[in-house]
């Protein structure tokens, strides 16, 4: 009867199913676009495998020996950071991955996991005595942790991942004990940064460029401005949707070249393959991952699995409107891939990851009800 119980935790993954068939074909049609993309639909199937093989691997261990080992995953993954700045493969102006020849690994993505580990072995239950100053230290503590691999992050750069970096933190503080004073000095604090940023920004350029480069300049630039200078990529993008049938052109009958049609602009390869019905269907699918996970967040009493069901909630619907956003010249284009139907790689097995992490608590859960993770 218990293993009948424990299946329900798997139900998550029927929908990441449908959208990995959906991918498949994408992939498939994406290497008619382009020679470069020839080996696509192969290493997407190897990945896929590889994922879910993670997700059985979780299963066998224990969520608090992860715990325990969160400090030590944490640290070498910042070295890792450290080390793909200076061997790391140059790839669209980003140095972000080593290359090892028939696939590349990018640390940015696993540091997503591995912060969220070691935030998650933190104690976030302040002692009444002294709350002020415990308060403090909490939050400064978090935001150190964070910060170290957000500085690496940002020399590569990867935008993307940055953001996720301050969700994952953000989430971490929010099921603390601080009161919510705290957030409203926050948000008021980056209101007023940003503002200084944007000022010196717009007023003194020269100054901005003498405190943070000349391409630092050109990339908030572009993302400031890239509706007028959307360039290529998005100009594109929304010919191939507005050209769209209500079933799609069918496949090998490509109406005009997507460029990184497999990764950023996937919902658009999606589009012309499936039509609006495909492209609807992947927001269905992808809606019904966010409900599965926030019924675990509303139907659990364990602080940790609220922590990294709510991490995985926030992460995938941040990704996943960004990235139809920016498909569609809603959004700037920052590189974020669509989750589970973009070309994959370390960001899949990743995701992946954070599903397994989360099943294997939620059976744990049920195995030692009086177990505190």
């Amino acid at each position: 009867m218990k293993k009948n119980n424990y299946i329900k935790h798997f139900i998550i993954l029927i929908p990441i199913i449908i959208l990995m068939i959906i991918s498949f074909f994408n992939m498939k049609n994406a290497s008619l676009i382009s020679t470069q993309y020839t080996n696509h639909l192969n290493r997407q199937i190897m990945w896929y495998i590889l994922g879910y093989l993670v997700v059985i691997i979780f299963l066998f261990i224990k969520p608090t020996l992860l715990l325990k080992s969160s400090f030590y995953l944490y640290a070498i993954n910042v070295l890792l950071l450290l080390l793909v700045l200076i061997f790391g493969k140059t790839i669209n102006g980003a140095r972000a991955w080593f290359d090892f020849g028939f696939f590349s690994y990018q640390p940015s993505e696993t540091m997503k996991l591995t912060l969220l580990l070691y935030l998650l072995k933190i104690n976030t239950t302040i002692p009444k005595n002294n709350i002020f100053l415990n308060e403090l230290k909490l939050i400064l503590k978090v935001l150190f942790i964070t910060l170290i691999p957000t500085v690496l992050t940002f020399l590569e750069p990867d935008t993307g991942a940055i953001l996720i970096y301050g969700i994952i933190a953000l989430v971490t503080l929010l099921f603390s004990n601080i009161r919510k004073r705290w957030f409203s000095f926050f948000f008021l604090t980056i209101i007023i940064i940003l503002g200084i940023f944007f000022a010196i920004f717009f007023f003194k350029q020269d100054t901005f460029v003498n405190l943070f480069g000349t391409s630092f300049f050109y990339r908030i630039d572009r993302l400031i401005d890239f509706k007028n200078g959307s360039g290529m990529q998005l100009e594109n993008s929304l010919i191939a949707i507005g050209v769209s049938k209500t079933f799609g052109n069918g496949f090998n009958n490509f109406t005009i070249y997507i460029p990184e049609a497999p990764t950023d602009f996937i919902f658009a390869l999606t589009i012309t393959n499936f039509g609006f019905v495909g492209g609807l269907l992947v927001v269905l699918l992808s809606l019904t991952i966010d409900v599965m996970l926030l019924l675990i967040i509303i139907n659990n009493s364990e602080t940790k699995i609220k922590k990294v069901a709510s991490t995985i909630f926030t992460i995938l619907l941040f990704q996943q409107v960004q990235n139809i956003l920016m498909n569609i010249g809603l959004a700037p284009i920052i590189g974020i891939p669509l989750p589970f139907l973009s070309y994959g790689g370390t960001n899949l097995i990743v995701l992946f990851c954070f599903i397994g992490l989360l099943i294997s608590m939620l059976i744990s859960k049920e195995k030692y009800p009086l177990r505190v993770f």
